[in-house]
């Protein structure tokens, strides 16, 4: 499992969710019920800004930012990578999710 962070989306997360810069704060991204993805039915993915992350599995550091996903959490990603970008036009988060080759977290 790899998280990838575009610099589009890296620069959304600082400016609407006031990360970056000389805050501590880290996004963390899980599997919530309800909803859909083009991977899960019945399950979405959900984020937060944190202030304390707790039993980081997956992180990435990007412009001081920690982004991550729990340990409790890799069910939701088993087998994938998730890219998230920022579409400025349609003015949203765009998620990718990639299946990895050996389908192994």
């Amino acid at each position: 499992m790899k998280l990838m962070i575009t610099d589009a989306a890296s620069q959304w997360f600082e400016d609407e969710m006031a990360v970056g810069g000389n805050q501590t704060a880290a996004i963390r991204f899980y599997g919530k019920l309800y909803g859909k993805t083009k991977v899960h039915q019945g399950f979405s993915l959900g984020l937060a800004r944190v202030l304390d992350p707790h039993q980081v599995g997956v992180n990435l550091k990007k412009d001081g930012v920690t982004y991550y996903i729990e340990q409790g959490d890799n069910w939701f990603f088993k087998g994938y990578d998730l890219k998230v970008d920022y579409d400025q036009e349609k003015d949203a988060n765009v998620l990718q999710y990639e299946w990895q080759e050996n389908g192994e977290l």
